[in-house]
């Protein structure tokens, strides 16, 4: 396991890490190509979910997105055809940036922009798709637009996204908001092409079951892992070092989100119950400090305007 962050230290530099982070976070992940009207076209369609999702509810939470998102990318590793092709054809070594923008651009559009660009931008990731196929080191051929692996790495995320606002969101998230989650985001899964999507968390927990016989941590899991854990690619918002400090807090939590399997095939330990409560602790307090300091989403406060007043606000589904 990665060193833990001293949680003297990381209590001491809470305050100071927002203000570090909060410019880079915003060149970080806002994708230069979107169009200035992504968001704000279509006057009074809500997209594929809309305001009184749960869905924007989640995803309208950068904190508990960014260990998510991080979170995903450790469980997707562990599929060798899905990482075949990460490790083939993505250059998230060389531009881990530019992944990074992209694929939270991508998160972003098909969640708050209208239908039209949502389409457009699943549209996209399938042509992109088309080019990513090749042979994995097992001798296995892998596709990128094959039904199954899509399904893989959309339960991940949605799995991680759902463990990552439980721990760590602004508002509780009960069973049923949960499975509303689940249930909404299979529209997105269904368009890129994948198959036997789990339609709620009852079925997301029988798939994960079903599946994960076939997940291994080889030798391009493991390079993945690496990479997110130790820091090899700086990760852009560690610029100074309460923002390092606040990688390396990204980097356990996300650890301790992933499921008890996926931590011993990697090897990982799963935090002791001090070290756990510790990790909470400081999260908490970096988290509510990050929230203060960004105010409210100004894509998720367009795109409710866009949608039209009379839609329900974000927070209706926890009630």
């Amino acid at each position: 396991m990665v060193n833990l962050p001293s949680p003297a230290i990381a209590a001491r530099r809470v305050g100071a890490v927002p203000q570090a982070v909060r410019a880079e976070l915003q060149r970080a992940l806002v994708d230069p190509r979107l169009p200035a009207d992504t968001f704000t076209r279509s006057s009074g369609d809500p997209g594929l979910f809309g305001p009184g999702s749960v869905t924007w509810q989640i995803h309208g939470d950068l904190p508990s997105m960014l260990v998510g998102g991080m979170a995903a990318l450790m469980l997707q590793a562990l599929h060798p055809l899905t990482v075949a092709g990460v490790a083939d054809h993505s250059a998230f070594r060389q531009d881990p940036l530019g992944r990074l923008r992209r694929t939270a651009g991508f998160v972003a559009v098909t969640t708050f922009a209208g239908t039209e660009a949502a389409g457009a931008a699943i549209a996209e990731v399938r042509r992109v798709h088309g080019y990513v196929h090749g042979t994995a080191p097992d001798g296995r051929h892998y596709d990128a637009n094959d039904p199954e692996l899509l399904t893989w790495v959309h339960a991940a995320e949605v799995l991680a996204f759902v463990r990552a606002y439980r721990c760590f969101g602004p508002r509780p998230l009960n069973r049923q908001a949960a499975d509303r989650y689940v249930g909404e985001m299979q529209a997105v899964a269904l368009a890129l092409g994948a198959a036997r999507v789990p339609a709620s968390t009852a079925e997301l927990h029988d798939y994960f079951v079903e599946v994960r016989s076939q997940m291994q941590a080889g030798a391009q899991a493991r390079t993945a892992l690496a990479f997110l854990v130790n820091g090899a690619h700086r990760c852009p918002v560690a610029a100074s070092e309460p923002a390092e400090l606040a990688r390396g807090l990204l980097v356990q939590l996300a650890l301790g989100l992933l499921p008890g399997w996926a931590r011993s095939l990697y090897g990982v330990r799963p935090p002791l119950p001090a070290e756990r409560t510790a990790l909470r602790l400081v999260a908490g307090g970096l988290f509510a400090g990050l929230r203060w300091v960004l105010g409210p989403s100004p894509v998720v406060q367009v795109a409710t305007e866009r949608a039209g007043s009379g839609a329900a606000g974000p927070l209706a589904a926890v009630s």
